[in-house]
């Protein structure tokens, strides 16, 4: 089971969080922290997960559940409820509980629901039904009131005010006694229902126009004629005083007319096209609705354009003064090979005028609070940008580190640290390098280590967490203490310290253990602190601390049946490539492991792994190997570290990845005989390569992998519909230039023209609607191995896409990977399907499941 949507009330006296398992039935538990006494909610079982195109394989998606809040100043809780296992149609529902008596009110059929944040005890509600029912309930029970035939709503910040539209009218409904106010009737398109932070201005939309309405009055007027778009930003400023949206580039454009037999159907490949046709497919719709920044200012309902064709995004300042746009329809070729580059302007809201203060750039610049100055990271260092003047300034250039990563091997250059933002008062803006925090004055005349080095000298990671943000606060209060997280980089263990802007003291360590902390949550107006602390072998359990984290109190025990199974254990493994570089890995090890014996040794891989060592392993199938699975069934696994040369990226993997192996081996607990290793997508590469350059391993399972550089070069991936030219040039796959300045590179780094030398035996997958590796590349390795009469099994999922998504689907594999490394790695049978295969005709028989129900 995992635990999601953790929250505390206000006071800090309750706790809520779900409890959803990987199948079946979940439930929302609240918690009275000093008494320990819970109230549990059956909360349904969660939707399947929809599908992430293009996904790479950066390890499994974070668990998902219902959205949970506090309201009532912290007397209720309210919760989203999923339909039961089994329930046809998965409709779901909404809970609210009442702290004080335990008493929990249902109601059924809910697609969406608001809360107050402050004020009035209210729940608004939209029921998922024909008659699309707006509902509005007084949390401590009294009935609700209902309103049919609405379409969209709104509940104002402070409970007061309930905005709603349908399809004749738009209305205000005052929450204390139910008054109604109609602010715009007629049949007609309403949308975008939207309060101002102080829930007195309500703006929305009206058939493509802007209107406006404050509270008191009769009714709405009319703030912008159309077209303004329904898509993305339509907001009002921080202040109030303005509001912020976009308006359509292209116009309103007429359905497109059925398709006609006598006109041809085509697609025109130029090569003068900005971008090609599978990108302009796959953004098509974007197109169509993409919209240039405007704003309109209330007090003297001036509109002000802040953008055109050319400037599609800005941000402005929270009181509508200052504004910085970018746009990168110049660049749009460049995205095939090189980078996604853009300019960055200067704008005047008040008049509209702009200029470009920074060309072609891969920054998004930050607007400061105060809207004076924008800070921007670019050519390995960080920049302010004067946000009326366009004046920029080096915030770095005398900071002798670097706040490039030092670790980054891929011939684009390296990408940045990161920051923590702005302060509130847009004094300070906090930035990363690899260790250490640095507040940087955004017209360069001062900077400030304000871990004073610490984390550098001590090869400690230090980086800022805000356990306690309000959404709509910008900023970070430079007058109280600074929470950081900490990260040992040699022995990966996590911990807490304090620090503060003021003064020149080093930072304060609070907590550090052998353990991987969660981001601290705290409560809104008390010290009480939950996160989560985890290791191998121990689950993510909810801990309850105060500000100081000197004592941590368990809270949580969702897992209970864990202590009754055999788990496994995890260590830090060192260990040099061929070239002497320091790495190291993961080694997991069975949890009665003994150092007399021989185990099987089956190695994972992708790129650099070993941060995760003190990450808890959930035993659920997916396109990987699970490291709790095999070590509970007598393997060690390991996870090692991989750097590269560019130029080389399989032969840096293998002076990695054998030397790794060699290292473990060198214990004396491996089975040389018995040595497999598995991964997928970057990691499935890397092993059809080593495959064609060793046979040290008994057995491979690569995933989604690249076989032939000079045609996968060539190649787009589907999902975004991008040339994957870039991905060789600059990217991942780390060749450095294109096919005719490096040929014998791609040659050299393609397995599929050394197949002749594999002698691994092969379980491939790689699925027929992938969307980031090209289908054909597994293909084109598979019936090359197969015309050599080579030893391997291919699985297609159809449909599915760069990874497994279906459950059903990360079952069989599972079950089919387990198998596989259980023949050649533990000696045990062929399975059915390895032995005989399985036609085509036969596949959806029930005998050729390789999960069949008891």
């Amino acid at each position: 089971k995992a635990i999601t949507g953790q929250t505390l009330s206000a006071d800090g006296k309750w706790l809520a969080y779900a409890l959803m398992p990987q199948m079946g039935d979940g439930e929302v538990i609240a918690r009275e922290l000093a008494t320990g006494r819970e109230i549990r909610i059956p909360a349904g079982m969660q939707p399947a997960r929809p599908e992430s195109e293009g996904e790479e394989e950066t390890g499994p998606p974070p668990p998902r559940g219902p959205r949970i809040v506090f309201a009532g100043d912290g007397r209720f809780v309210v919760a989203q409820t999923f339909a039961p296992k089994g329930t046809k149609p998965p409709k779901g529902g909404l809970a609210i509980l009442a702290l004080a008596t335990g008493v929990v009110t249902r109601i059924e059929n809910v697609k969406s629901f608001a809360v107050a944040e402050t004020g009035a005890a209210v729940v608004a509600y939209l029921e998922d039904n024909a008659g699309k029912r707006l509902g509005l309930r007084p949390l401590d029970g009294a009935a609700s009131r209902t309103y049919e035939g609405i379409t969209e709503y709104a509940l104002s910040r402070d409970g007061s005010t309930l905005a709603a539209a349908g399809a004749e009218e738009v209305f205000a409904i005052a929450v204390a006694d139910g008054a109604r106010t109609v602010l715009k009737r007629g049949k007609g398109r309403y949308a975008k229902l939207t309060f101002d932070a102080d829930g007195t201005q309500l703006a929305f939309l009206a058939d493509g126009a802007a209107y406006g309405w404050r509270r008191g009055a009769d009714t709405a007027v009319e703030w912008v004629k159309a077209p303004v778009s329904d898509r993305g930003t339509f907001a009002f400023t921080k202040n109030g005083g303005a509001l912020v949206f976009g308006v359509p580039v292209r116009g309103r454009e007429t359905k497109a007319a059925a398709v006609d037999d006598d006109k041809a159907v085509f697609e025109l490949w130029h090569w003068k096209d900005e971008r090609i046709q599978t990108v302009q497919k796959a953004r098509a719709v974007a197109e169509r609705e993409r919209s240039a920044p405007a704003i309109f200012h209330l007090a003297d309902k001036k509109l002000v354009m802040l953008g055109d064709a050319d400037i599609t995004e800005a941000t402005v300042s929270d009181d509508g003064t200052t504004a910085v746009g970018f746009g990168d329809r110049e660049y749009g070729r460049l995205a095939d090979f090189d980078a996604r580059y853009r300019d960055i302007w200067v704008i005047d809201p008040r008049t509209g005028e702009r200029r470009v203060a920074v060309k072609k750039t891969m920054a998004t610049p930050s607007l400061a609070p105060d809207g004076k100055w924008a800070a921007y990271y670019d050519q390995k260092a960080w920049w302010g940008l004067e946000a009326r003047t366009g004046k920029t300034a080096n915030l770095t250039a005398a900071i002798p580190v670097s706040f490039a990563d030092e670790l980054a091997d891929m011939p684009g250059g390296a990408g940045r640290y990161g920051s923590a933002g702005w302060t509130k008062d847009g004094a300070w803006f906090l930035v990363y390098d690899r260790y250490d925090v640095w507040a940087l004055r955004p017209d360069g005349s001062e900077t400030k280590n304000v871990t004073e080095g610490l984390g550098r000298r001590e090869l400690t990671t230090f980086r800022v967490t805000r356990p306690r943000v309000d959404p709509r606060d910008r900023g970070i209060d430079g007058a109280q203490p600074l929470l950081l997280t900490a990260q040992k980089e040699t022995t990966k263990e996590t911990g807490f310290y304090r620090d503060s802007l003021q003064g020149a003291a080093e930072p304060l360590r609070l907590t550090m253990a052998a353990k991987k902390f969660g981001a601290p949550l705290m409560a809104k107006q008390a010290g009480v602190t939950v996160l989560t602390a985890s290791r191998f072998d121990e689950f993510p359990d909810l801990l309850v601390t105060d500000s100081t984290f000197a004592r941590m109190r368990k809270v949580s025990d969702a897992n209970p049946q864990k202590k009754d199974l055999q788990w496994g254990t995890a260590e830090l493994v060192a260990f040099k490539n061929t070239d002497g570089v320091p790495l190291g890995g993961i080694l997991y090890k069975p949890e009665n492991f003994d150092a007399s014996k021989k185990y099987p040794l089956l190695v994972y891989i992708y790129e650099r792994l070993s941060d995760g060592l003190h990450t808890f392993v959930d035993p659920s199938p997916s396109h990987r190997v699970n490291a709790t699975l095999y070590a509970s069934n007598g393997y060690l696994v390991l996870f090692p570290d991989i750097v590269y040369t560019p130029g080389y990226p399989g032969e840096s993997a293998l002076k990695c990845v054998i030397s790794a192996v060699q290292r473990v081996v060198d214990m004396g607990v491996v089975d040389e005989k018995r040595i497999g290793i598995q991964g997928h997508s970057w990691g499935g590469y890397q092993i059809a390569y080593m495959v064609t350059r060793t046979n040290r391993f008994a057995a491979a399972a690569p995933g989604a992998l690249v076989a032939n550089m000079t045609s996968a070069y060539d190649g787009i991936r589907y999902g975004a519909g991008v040339p994957r030219q870039f991905q060789y040039e600059r990217g991942q796959s780390r060749i450095g230039g294109s096919l005719w300045e490096y040929p014998m590179r791609y040659l050299d780094n393609s397995p599929l023209f050394r197949a002749d030398q594999v002698k691994t035996p092969l379980l491939m997958l790689h699925n027929d609607r992938d969307d980031a590796v090209p289908f054909t590349q597994g293909i084109e390795f598979f019936l090359a191995l197969r015309r050599l009469e080579k030893e391997v099994y291919f699985f297609n999922y159809n449909g599915e896409p760069h990874g497994l998504r279906k459950r059903a689907n990360q079952r069989d594999y599972a079950i089919r990977l387990f198998d596989f490394f259980g023949h050649f790695l533990q000696d045990k049978a062929r399975p059915g399907w390895m032995e005989k295969g399985i036609p085509y005709l036969d596949r959806e028989k029930p005998e050729a499941q390789a999960w069949r129900p008891q």
